[in-house]
């Protein structure tokens, strides 16, 4: 079994981790799959109608884009 890519903040703060409200925000895995509805929703005929307005179908397919982005960036060295 491979391991699971590096999954860092999307948008890291420098602020001191003491700061009351300090935190690392949304995954980058998050980030990449809240991008990918957009657009597959922008031209949902690319991918058949079969996926036209299936919820289910939509955020299957953003998880796996997302995974499969994590896992390039691991080959490019990114961190």
């Amino acid at each position: 079994m491979m391991d699971a890519p590096a999954n860092p903040p999307a948008f890291p703060l420098a602020v001191d981790e003491s700061f009351q409200f300090a935190n690392d925000g949304m995954s980058l895995r998050d980030w990449f799959a809240g991008q990918a509805p957009a657009g597959l929703l922008a031209n949902p005929v690319s991918f058949g109608p079969h996926m036209q307005g299936d919820p289910d179908l939509i955020t299957s397919a953003a998880g796996t884009f997302a995974d499969a982005m994590l896992a390039e960036r691991e080959k490019d060295g990114a961190k």
